[in-house]
């Protein structure tokens, strides 16, 4: 009786789980086609650009300050030396704090890439759950991040849907 019971569960669990509908996305693929995603790309880029000359025009100042004090160290008295270096520190430590302010784990390039970005993606997560939650899909797995997946059939990539709800012709 036992074994009858324990293969009747087995085999109603078994069709549970192969009820159950899974399907992919490739999330690289869909922002690759949402225009406002290039868009926002590219004024990062643009911003990451013009910090990034900031802060080489920054360190080439403390270099060019250290590369001076080396030559002139001769002729320094120990008072002149230490208000050098003390003045070399500093630069160094302002060059560091702006590549940290712009560059930083809360650095403004953060900050732009979370207000320009996030909204997309965000856009992109509702209409993936509009589509799993009127096809009943039991879990979408997001072929981009790679995390397991070996292959996925090509049938079951959702992502030309998933534009289409964005209002997006692919490309």
């Amino acid at each position: 009786m036992k074994k009858i019971l324990f293969f009747v569960v087995m085999l109603v669990a078994g069709q549970m789980i192969t009820a159950q509908k899974y399907v992919f996305v490739d999330s690289e693929y869909i922002l690759k086609n949402i225009p406002a995603y290039e868009a926002a790309n590219e004024q990062l880029s643009q911003l990451s650009n013009v910090w990034q000359k900031e802060i080489e025009s920054s360190f080439k100042e403390v270099t060019a300050l250290y590369e001076a004090y080396q030559t002139e160290n001769i002729f320094l008295s120990n008072e002149m030396k230490k208000k050098k270096e003390e003045e070399i520190v500093e630069k160094e430590k302002n060059a560091k704090a702006l590549q940290n302010k712009y560059f930083g784990q809360e650095g403004e390039l953060f900050k732009k890439r979370e207000a320009l970005i996030q909204p997309i993606q965000d856009e992109i997560y509702s209409a993936i759950l509009e589509i799993a939650g009127e096809k009943s899909y039991a879990a979408v797995f997001d072929k981009a991040s790679g995390i397991g997946i070996m292959y996925s059939d090509p049938k079951f990539d959702i992502s030309d849907v998933v534009l289409e709800r964005l209002g997006i012709k692919k490309q």
